[in-house]
């Protein structure tokens, strides 16, 4: 027989209750003595912040010392972190794990935090492409550790291979909203998507297909990078779309990025296929491949776009290019906004709520470079 849940006001007072008993607790604590979910934890503990019941902490709350009568170190015999101005309001503490804090995803730090508007307090840490570097960082901001236990998590992680399949079940399983940035993954055994906001990258590449078609090329050439994520589906998105628009694609090349040492010969193979094949337009995948393809063409004599057509995807800098690179632009910023705006309503309205997965258009800027 299934136990009957507690009413609310006997749910409140026993969370109270556990509170005074140990001086504070987290929101992972009483979701399990309790036996709810840790939304409803903090649903009930906002309410009882609001009317100075108890007071918050990151991840948890605690009882006000003028409630007590003495400090909350002196009850718990455990110093606890001071409660700053922002914090009495219940403000949010929303963990951040980007690949990179130089390139790309700038922008969508950007929407995050204007999306927060003050409302949350931020924690950035930047991971990168590796599964375990965003799982370590990850864990030190939900807090189980000593860590700032955070109320929620955005987070752009790995999406290829087992160990990354096995990162997604990880998050899946973690005790507060994950919003996934720029990045689809799924989890449990019916494989269930992870909320997510991110860009159609197949529509972006598709449409500089079809913006080459437009100035007439035919016999067009397709380099991405071997490390990026984004590959995949811009590779997709540009292979469908000349193929119905009965396009040639003579080169479809995958090389190392820029930072790495192979790059100049791999840039030379691009450069060499394209003479010997008549290649007279490129997407490349992303801005700084693009910009020293550019300039090495340049350097052989060859025109842009003369002779040769050059897109890029990400515009991060390509405008900066000489000539000025056309580009597939992501929109950056508005992933950012989109996911916080998710996880803010995940927090606000509970479990109930369906599952969302947004996608975003990406916008074709054209330059000189085609």
């Amino acid at each position: 027989m299934t136990e009957e849940a507690p009413l609310p006001s006997e749910r409140r007072a026993r969370l109270i209750a556990r509170v005074r008993e140990t001086g504070s607790a987290r929101v992972s604590d009483l979701s399990r003595v309790l036996g709810v979910t840790p939304v409803t934890v903090r649903r009930d503990l906002a309410l009882l912040v609001a009317d100075g019941t108890l007071e918050k902490v990151h991840g948890g709350a605690r009882i006000p010392a003028r409630a007590a009568g003495m400090s909350t170190g002196a009850t718990t015999g455990i110093g606890m972190p001071a409660v700053t101005p922002a914090d009495d309001a219940g403000q949010l503490t929303i963990g951040m794990v980007v690949p990179s804090i130089d390139y790309y995803w700038p922008e969508v730090i950007r929407g995050v935090r204007d999306a927060a508007h003050g409302t949350a307090r931020l924690i950035l840490r930047g991971g990168s492409y590796d599964v375990d570097q965003v799982r370590r960082q990850v864990a030190a901001l939900v807090g189980d550790d000593g860590g700032p236990g955070v109320d929620g998590l955005l987070v752009a992680p790995p999406v290829d291979g087992p160990d990354a399949a096995e990162l997604g079940e990880w998050l899946a399983g973690l005790n507060l909203p994950v919003v996934l940035m720029e990045r689809r993954l799924a989890a449990g055994p019916y494989r269930e998507p992870l909320e997510s906001v991110a860009t159609d990258h197949a529509l972006g590449s598709g449409t500089a297909a079809r913006h080459l078609a437009e100035r007439g090329h035919q016999r067009v050439g397709l380099v991405t990078s071997r490390t990026s994520p984004t590959s995949a589906a811009v590779r997709r998105g540009f292979l469908a779309v000349t193929d119905e628009l009965g396009l040639d694609v003579i080169l479809d090349l995958e090389t190392v990025p820029l930072s790495d040492a192979g790059w100049a010969d791999e840039a030379a193979a691009v450069l060499d296929r394209c003479a010997e094949t008549g290649v007279t337009a490129l997407l490349v995948h992303s801005d700084k491949e693009a910009i020293s393809l550019v300039e090495r063409a340049q350097e052989r004599g060859v025109r842009v776009p003369a002779n040769l057509a050059v897109v890029a995807y990400d515009d991060e800098v390509a405008g900066l290019a000489d000539p000025p690179l056309t580009a597939v632009r992501p929109p950056k910023a508005t992933i950012g906004a989109g996911a916080m705006e998710l996880l803010a309503r995940r927090l606000e309205v509970g479990d109930d709520r369906p599952m969302h997965r947004v996608e975003l258009s990406p916008r074709l800027v054209i330059r000189s470079s085609t």
